[in-house]
Formats: C-alpha cells, sequence, structure tokens
C-alpha cells in the first residue's frame, strides 16, 4: 500500500518540476504557453494566473486535446500531437496534483512537460498576479 504523499513522492521522480520564480519568468515573456490549472473548479475561480485553462485533474486526460489552442480540429489525435510540440506547464494548489498530472500526460506520450512546484499557493505567497 502507498500513501498519496507516497504517490506523489514517486511521481516527483519522474517527471521535471520548475519553480515558481523560473516559471514567472517565462510566464512574463512568452504569452503563447500552456499551463494547465489541474485544481477543482471552485478553486480554480477563488483564484487564477492569466491564460491558464482550468482542466481538474480527475478530467484532464480526457480533456487535454480540448485545449484552446487546438481545439478546432476534428481530429483528437491531431490535437494531442499538436499539444505535444508545446512547453506545457501543470499548476495546481501546493504541486501534489500537478506532479500526478504530469507523469500522467507523459504517459499519454508528452514529453515537454513541467510541474510547477508549490502551485498556486507559493505563487500567492509571492505575491504574484492573480485573476
Amino acid at each position: 500500500m502507498k500513501t498519496a504523499d507516497q504517490l506523489i513522492l514517486d511521481a516527483k521522480q519522474h517527471i521535471q518540476e520548475i519553480s515558481v520564480k523560473d516559471f514567472h519568468k517565462i510566464w512574463t515573456t512568452n504569452h503563447d504557453l500552456i499551463l494547465i490549472d489541474v485544481r477543482e473548479p471552485e478553486e480554480y475561480q477563488e483564484a487564477s494566473i492569466d491564460r491558464s485553462v482550468n482542466f481538474p485533474r480527475g478530467l484532464l486526460e480526457m480533456k487535454i486535446a480540448q485545449h484552446p489552442l487546438v481545439n478546432h480540429h476534428c481530429d483528437e489525435v491531431i490535437s494531442l500531437k499538436e499539444l505535444s510540440q508545446k512547453d506545457i506547464y501543470i499548476i495546481c494548489k501546493t504541486g501534489g496534483r500537478s506532479a500526478l498530472a504530469t507523469l500522467s500526460l507523459q504517459k499519454m506520450g508528452f514529453t515537454k512537460l513541467f510541474s510547477v512546484q508549490g502551485g498556486i499557493q507559493t505563487w500567492l505567497n509571492e505575491n504574484l498576479p492573480i485573476n
């Protein structure tokens, strides 16, 4: 048996994480980046980062091909291939769900993935801008 914390620690061994400070530098200069917030909708409504898309953790794998950047494609495989060429940043509240989500997207074949360490909580603690 494994606890949720153990699953998260295991996931973090297989993914790439990025600090909030490093992500903020990229976010301020790259307005075409993909940021997926995997928190629940009510959490997202309380505070979110500009240009983020909310796909809750439990629906991520089913919704990823519906990202606004590629949802004009009728073919899900084409959408996924187009997204796979982009850097994708995943954020949650504290970094646990984003680590699990990042690992799950890796298993789907995505390779340019980054889990934001500390999540929106660290973003808020750093007094960075929110919607």
